[in-house]
């Protein structure tokens, strides 16, 4: 089918409007020329023989049945369009501007709230639709519109401050100042608070920014906002105020994980105030009482407050000094204890002495765990993962990066464990120094030691994203010949075919793959099968699959699925008719649907009334969704064959003996099926059942 031609370029396809430029020649003489000329030249002689671009033709409308006939032809244009996909929001846009470019505002705003009732959330519609009241100067339409969209999609940001932005512009700040007061009931983030009180700021108002602010750390009892709040208290001179603000913040959030930020900002303010001996103390309080890991920035900053005001000289290399020592006397008490380790190196990584840096790392790794047993590795194996980032990233010693991924990879007892990070480490640190084939050696060599999913998933991915598909097979093979019950693996096998377009190749994988014998989680895999199957059309291939299914297992969901596909197979698409009435073809088709589904659905229930009776409230599920499949046809559905097997629910007691106590009752529900109540020795019947069950298991052991 010839593709149809673009309406902005005059009924041309884009192919026919590209300008086709001339082959370059190539140059055999590569001497200079005599006369040389600029860039400047060619682009100027270029730009004068630059021929004028292709433009469609107007169309000129001077006849008012002319412009009725353009209009009906452009409506049926979109009304066409909006039923093919009326998902699109895009469509809707452009039909309701092109009402709009027509004047027809009527005609637009009803396009507006079609959409809208299409698909209510898109905050989008709401910003166009009341963007196009506005500059049409309909005020009230584009006040009703914002109201109606921050009534419905209070958690969108966007359409608040564009409602707040319209009314500040109209020049109605109690108007504005009311919305924000909606907006703050729904608790919003931080930037709303903070525009709130910028909107009240710009017009003078302290003392109702003051108690906003009040109400944003009441909402947020965070650093940041209280920190905002003193910010604000000291611009406008209220040293009082913002003391007691952060006095406040203190209290409150002395454990918070961010409360280093807050005592350096209440000791700076403090210094601001010339208030030494105030901030002195905060920062004693602040050492005192935040834990050490966490306290690195803080004391950087009571070094730098003693030097300045102080008279302690080297207080800096004293704590250091004091620290070291005290690490030191850690790791010689426990050498296996690896968080003092990584407390040390930290310590000397802020120092800066990539020697010494060297040295503590190399003291550390050589503490290896004296059993060979993960639980014991998994925190020493981070010793050697900082060491490398260290040489790589601080360093910059790519060498001996390499080189300490190599001693850890030797070290590690990889027949008993082996830790699948190190080896996608060593592989990504290889593919950023674009050592490609490097890299591939280290995972095919993790895959031959000690395979992991996480290595297969990631060496695939690799492959995947470098497009090696015969790679990628390769890979998924010696997977599933390591993990044959990984039922992911298989999944993502097929999906890669899938994608490829090998159909054959899919189908045989699945095949393999429901032939295995255990599976962790077979129903991912058949119904991905399924899915396939179905995605392609094969419907007879989707009811051999059902089938086959139902001799491994008859679990009420498989039933369920069956019979939902039998119902809602795809139905062939019809000469599309005038009316509303259905053709009498589609309707056939409808109950022939349905009567499969229906046969489903009595097999079900027979095979539950005979094979399991016991199983009453799968019965009684299928039922209800037999029911609701003959209400979804509508008149081609009979409710009344499916209303008539639908079981009675019964609250029932039955005792629950136990060796330590009296006898308890748990309530229960039972089902009673009609069949049931016209058959009176059906109790009878089930107690014979039972008994032939237990003699079978009997004979069976």
């Amino acid at each position: 089918m010839a593709r149809e031609g673009d309406p902005s370029l005059g009924f041309l396809t884009r192919k026919e409007t590209e300008i086709k430029l001339a082959r370059p020649t190539r140059v055999k003489n590569k001497t200079p020329a005599p006369i040389q000329i600029t860039a400047e030249q060619i682009l100027r002689e270029a730009r004068e023989r630059q021929e004028s671009e292709i433009r469609p033709p107007k169309q000129k409308i001077t006849d008012p049945s002319e412009l009725a006939d353009y209009r009906l032809r452009k409506r049926k244009e979109f009304e066409d369009l909006i039923r093919r996909v009326r998902w699109n929001t895009s469509v809707w846009i452009k039909y309701a501007k092109w009402e709009e470019s027509q004047k027809d505002f009527k005609r637009a705003r009803s396009v507006w709230e079609r959409a809208l009732e299409v698909d209510y959330r898109n905050h989008t519609l709401w910003l166009k639709y009341a963007e196009v009241e506005m500059k049409n100067k309909f005020i009230n339409h584009a006040r009703n519109v914002w109201d109606r969209a921050v009534s419905l999609l209070p958690r969108i940001d966007q359409l608040w401050y564009k409602y707040i932005h319209m009314e500040e512009i109209l020049g109605n700040v109690a108007g504005a100042r009311q919305i924000f007061e909606r907006w703050m009931n729904w608790m919003p983030d931080q930037q709303g608070w903070l525009s709130y009180i910028k909107f009240e700021l710009r017009y003078n108002e302290i003392d109702r920014a003051r108690n906003i602010f009040a109400r944003f750390v009441e909402c947020h009892p965070r650093v940041s906002a209280y920190i905002r709040f003193a910010k604000f208290e000291m611009k406008n001179g209220e040293i009082d105020r913002a003391r007691n603000v952060y006095v406040t913040a203190v209290d409150k959030l002395v454990d918070d994980e961010e409360s280093e930020q807050l005592f350096v900002a209440f000791a700076e303010f403090e210094e601001k105030c010339k208030e030494t001996e105030r901030a002195r103390c905060i920062y004693k309080f602040a050492l005192d009482h935040i834990p050490k890991g966490r306290a690195e920035d803080l004391y950087r900053k009571f070094v730098a407050f003693e030097k300045q005001y102080g008279d302690r000289e080297g207080i800096e290399d004293a704590i250091v000094g004091k620290r070291r020592f005290q690490y030191e006397e850690d790791v010689k008490k426990n050498p296996y204890n690896y968080d003092s380790w990584f407390d040390y190196i930290r310590l000397e990584e802020n120092a800066g002495r990539k020697d010494r840096i060297r040295e503590i790392y190399e003291r550390a790794i050589a503490n290896v765990p004296p059993a060979e047993e993960k639980r014991y590795w998994q925190r020493y194996i981070y010793l050697w993962i900082n060491y490398a980032l260290y040489e790589e990233l601080d360093a910059e010693d790519m060498d001996r990066t390499r080189e300490v991924y190599r001693e850890c990879l030797k070290l590690i007892p990889h027949k008993k464990f082996s830790f699948a990070k190190i080896w996608l480490m060593a592989a990504q640190f290889e593919i950023r120094q674009k050592n490609l084939t490097a890299a591939r050696k280290l995972l095919g060599n993790a895959i031959g030691v000690a395979p992991k999913d996480k290595i297969f998933k990631k060496y695939i991915e690799i492959e995947l994203q470098l497009g090696n598909m015969d790679r990628c097979r390769t890979l998924y093979a010696r997977y599933l010949h390591w993990a044959p019950e990984n039922c992911y693996a298989w999944i993502k096998f097929a999906e890669l075919e899938i994608s490829l377009g090998e159909t054959e190749r899919t189908r045989a994988i699945f095949e393999l793959a429901t032939e295995q014998q255990h599976l962790d989680m077979p129903e991912l895999l058949w119904k991905a099968y399924i899915d396939f199957e179905i995605s392609e059309r094969e419907y007879e291939n989707t009811r051999a699959l059902y089938e086959k299914l139902l001799i491994r297992t008859t679990h009420y969901k498989v039933w369920e699925s069956y019979a939902k596909f039998e119902a809602f197979t795809p139905i062939e698409e019809e000469d599309e008719q005038e009316g509303e009435e259905e053709s009498e073809a589609l309707i056939e088709q409808k109950k022939q649907c349905l009567s499969k589904a229906r046969e489903i659905f009595e097999r079900a229930l027979k095979h539950y009334r005979e094979n399991a009776p016991e199983l009453k409230e799968e019965r009684a599920m299928l039922l209800e969704q037999w029911l609701t499949i003959e209400s979804q046809f509508g008149s081609v559905g009979d409710t009344s064959l499916v209303e008539k097997k639908m079981p009675k629910r019964l609250k029932k007691r039955k005792e629950i003996s136990s060796d330590d106590g009296p006898t308890a009752y748990e309530e229960y529900y039972d089902y009673i099926f009609p069949e049931e109540t016209t058959a009176p020795n059906m109790k009878i019947l089930e107690a014979a059942y039972k008994w032939k069950k237990q003699r079978m298991d009997q004979n069976a052991d």
